[in-house]
């Protein structure tokens, strides 16, 4: 499992301290690492078609007992059936071993919907569900013709009033048809229910059934996070149910453990090995509603993963979280009165209070302005997005300011640089997006998700890149990084985005452009700057 490097890596020195997992540039040594694991895997033939639609494949540069340097490679879940292959680390817990506690529970569930699919088409339930649903149009067709004879005779009675006929008798007849009516509704409701009765008593032993295999699916799958005992540098092992018990979900997500980065550290602890560096890449297709490009370093996932990694790297020496590392500059005031302000945010900074601990516009906005009241932010922009921001300093100027945002009345244009050339020099991009739960705070493309459009126009091309001006006509988070990374939007990722795109930089991005109506004084105000990049 472990690997030697092909290429002369003497000069390459090693990292001080291990790879912060969440969010890295990868290190010389991971870049040769996976280039040789890419290699090997794209002289696979025998993959292709299932390496085509994609999989996350991870690398470990490790240094053994003689201090040698080598990596070890893995991938994430199973790959063409199977999650053992000789050129890559082991599962932390082989589940799909024939007399496995995986196996042996799938078979009894299995055969339980082999049961209950035999038992959902029986003749028995299938007459019971028919008489059901018999019952049920008799009694409504029944009724609707009571009703209309009903509305027939009040017709004739009314001509026989109109024509001077006594109206004693006429009364007796309509309390009759009521009553008959009455006696028709008892009878047919009656009957249906009967026959509703009849078909859940026979579907009751299906949905026992159901239930069961409900309460086996749980249990099992339990039972199989409770093999997964995952170790960190000091030798302490935790199961997935101890390190998601504390988590807001509490109960391991589906696929736990399996991906690439938990099993390289998992072999490097049971033998012996010393973690150096890590870094896991992308290779295939982007996954449906994903932004995932061909040979892209990405971070671990969320989701899965940090509440594992957390636990499996306590004993290395770990980066810092790069993110809370960062000291952003002073916001720039553009603009100012009583009112409002409009200032020029840098990136790295949080539009509000966060957990990281980074210093937020409004935390600096309340230090600048003692006396300023209300929600003060309007509107927000990412943390590594740059650019014109309009502050409110009392609770009517927020509302008032809010209103225009909501009502979209308010102009906003963006200048980005684009990795590559889009297909098109200007138009409409229309994805809806919604959060990606298990990679927060990743936004997906999603049928589901809530409206997200932008219009864009090229401005420039500049050595294999693109200058670019976004319009957004709707808000959502990270908007133009996916409409711009998206094989459906652009395909061209943001410079600089290490969320969707290639990161080692700053993220070009910058608001450059804000216009709403000043709420006191009534005038247009109109507002532009210019990027760094």
């Amino acid at each position: 499992m472990l690997h030697r490097f092909h290429e002369d890596i003497t000069g390459i020195p090693l990292p001080r301290l291990f790879t912060w997992p969440f969010h890295y540039v990868p290190h010389p040594l991971c870049r040769i690492a996976a280039s040789e694991v890419q290699r090997y895997i794209a002289s696979r033939d025998d993959w292709r078609d299932e390496l085509r639609r994609g999989k996350m494949f991870g690398v470990l540069v490790v240094q053994d007992g003689g201090n040698d340097i080598g990596f070890l490679a893995a991938f994430s879940g199973n790959l063409a059936g199977t999650n053992r292959h000789e050129y890559f680390v082991p599962p932390v817990y082989d589940m799909l071993r024939p007399d496995d506690l995986f196996r042996r529970g799938e078979a009894v569930i299995s055969e339980l919907n082999r049961r209950i699919a035999a038992a959902e088409h029986s003749d028995g339930i299938l007459r019971a569900k028919a008489a059901m649903e018999e019952a049920r149009r008799r009694e409504h067709e029944e009724i609707e013709e009571a009703k209309a004879a009903m509305r027939e005779a009040k017709a004739q009675r009314d001509a026989r009033r109109a024509a001077g006929e006594d109206p004693a008798p006429m009364i007796l007849e309509s309390q009759r048809e009521r009553a008959d009516l009455q006696r028709l509704k008892r009878r047919l409701h009656e009957a249906a229910e009967q026959a509703e009765a009849q078909y859940r008593a026979s579907e009751e032993a299906v949905e026992a059934m159901r239930r069961e295999r409900h309460s086996r699916s749980a249990a099992l799958q339990m039972a199989l996070f409770a093999r997964f005992r995952m170790l960190n540098a000091r030798g302490e092992a935790k199961d997935l149910c101890e390190l998601f018990a504390p988590t807001p979900q509490r109960v391991p997500p589906a696929g736990a453990g399996e991906c690439a980065a938990p099993k390289l550290l998992q072999y490097a602890y049971l033998h012996g090995l010393k973690p150096v560096a890590m870094a896991e890449f992308w290779w295939g297709d982007s996954p449906a509603g994903e932004v995932r490009h061909h040979g892209e370093f990405y971070p671990a996932c969320i989701g899965k993963c940090k509440p594992i990694l957390m636990h499996m790297l306590q004993g290395l020496d770990v980066e810092p979280n790069p993110l809370l590392e960062i000291r952003p500059p002073e916001p720039r005031i553009v603009w100012e009165d009583e009112r409002l302000a409009v200032i020029n945010k840098p990136g790295g900074m949080l539009s509000v209070e966060g957990k990281s601990g980074v210093r937020s516009v409004a935390a600096w906005a309340r230090d600048h302005w003692p006396g300023i009241t209300g929600p003060v932010i309007v509107h927000r922009l990412d943390q590594s997005t740059s650019g014109l921001m309009v502050i409110a300093k009392d609770k009517e100027t927020h509302a008032a300011l809010q209103a225009q945002f909501i009502h979209r009345t308010v102009g906003k244009a963006y200048t980005a640089l684009l990795e590559g050339r889009p297909a098109r020099s200007e138009g409409r991009i229309s994805l809806p997006l919604k959060l990606d739960y298990e990679n927060r705070p990743r936004q997906k493309v999603a049928e589901d998700g809530r409206s997200a459009v932008t219009e864009y126009e090229v401005t420039g091309y500049e050595a294999g890149r693109t200058r670019i001006l976004f319009r957004p006509l709707t808000g959502r988070t990270h908007q133009l990084r996916v409409h711009a990374a998206a094989a459906a939007g652009l395909g061209c990722p943001i410079v600089g985005d290490d969320i969707y795109g290639r990161g080692g930089g700053r993220l070009c991005l910058h608001a450059s452009r804000l216009e709403f109506d000043h709420p006191t004084l009534g005038e247009r105000m109109t507002f532009e700057s210019r990027p760094d990049f």
